[in-house]
């Protein structure tokens, strides 16, 4: 474990996939992370790559070639969440408040590509900022996107209560695998939380696109608990996709609703069959996106 200090500032990240387990802002939890010495269950802080969310079926077509992947998701037959999450990353700096993790992804059966990935925690004086690389270290071109799976914390009560507002104009209905079956406005559904809206006993588990922006290039997904207390997540350049999830099938029952999943990603769920988003990466290509966390107090905006 590694762990960041910024002046009221904590975040402790692991070298096992190069996840956010914690990140603190004084006595307050900003995210519903992992216990130290527990094992992050329901992909808590986990670091997505090369593909964020799931490929239906766990396999898919790419430059006329089948590729068959180990099914990571047994309940739907998918492959989930990339293959990176339980793979040793070595630090290559580290300083006050930040470090830099690094893994390079040989090729194995389902992704015979080669991919120098690299991830930055940074915490400055606006929050946590996380900044995500990939390069192909290849000679073929390599289907790509990323992901990361943070929980913002609910507080001492449920996400029910919060307030949340979602700046995207259209979402991803899905069939009982979680595989999308196109897209569609969120005007007139359930899914529509482009004004702040308490979030009352909504189940969503669904991928968010067409994001508005704010004047910095910034979408910000935001939260804010009864008693004032507001988080920002927000999503920079190449991050056009978010994934809410709302906790109500997490493993363990006591934990269910208690943070809210606000996964930035690169790509849409099932992208290397679908093609939505995915980016391919020519050898020598480097792609690199940020994401980070905002935190205070205020409205929501």
């Amino acid at each position: 474990m590694i762990t960041l200090n910024l002046g009221e500032q904590q975040a402790t990240v692991s070298t096992v996939g190069a996840g956010l387990r914690d990140y603190r802002v004084g006595a307050r939890a900003v995210l519903d992370g992992c216990a130290p010495g527990q094992p992050c269950t329901a992909a808590r802080g986990n670091l997505l790559l090369p593909w964020p969310n799931r490929i239906t079926d766990a396999t898919y077509r790419f430059a006329d070639v089948e590729h068959r992947l180990p099914v990571t998701e047994p309940a739907t037959g998918a492959a989930i969440h990339g293959l990176t999450r339980g793979e040793p990353w070595q630090v290559v700096e580290q300083r006050d408040g930040g470090v830099t993790l690094r893994y390079e992804l040989g090729p194995r059966p389902g992704y015979p590509f080669t991919l120098r990935c690299e991830v930055e925690y940074a915490l400055g004086p606006a929050g946590l900022r996380v900044r995500t690389g990939a390069t192909n270290t290849g000679a073929e071109p390599a289907p790509y996107a990323t992901g990361a799976h943070p929980y913002l914390a609910a507080g001492p009560g449920r996400i029910d209560e919060l307030t949340v507002r979602i700046p995207a104009e259209a979402y991803y209905p899905t069939d009982r695998r979680g595989t999308p079956t196109g897209r569609r406005p969120v005007v007139g559904t359930g899914f529509d939380l482009r004004e702040p809206v308490v979030l009352g006993d909504r189940r969503i588990d669904h991928a968010y696109t067409e994001l508005r922006r704010d004047s910095d290039g910034l979408a910000r997904v935001w939260v804010r608990t009864p008693d004032g207390v507001m988080t920002a997540l927000w999503l920079g350049s190449g991050y056009d996709y978010v994934q809410v999830f709302t906790g109500d099938t997490v493993p363990e029952p006591e934990r269910r609703r208690r943070g809210i999943a606000v996964e930035p990603m690169t790509a849409a769920p099932d992208a290397f069959r679908s093609g939505d988003g995915l980016c391919v990466l020519a050898p020598g290509q480097e792609h690199i996106v940020e994401w980070g966390i905002e935190a205070g107090h205020g409205a929501v905006r």
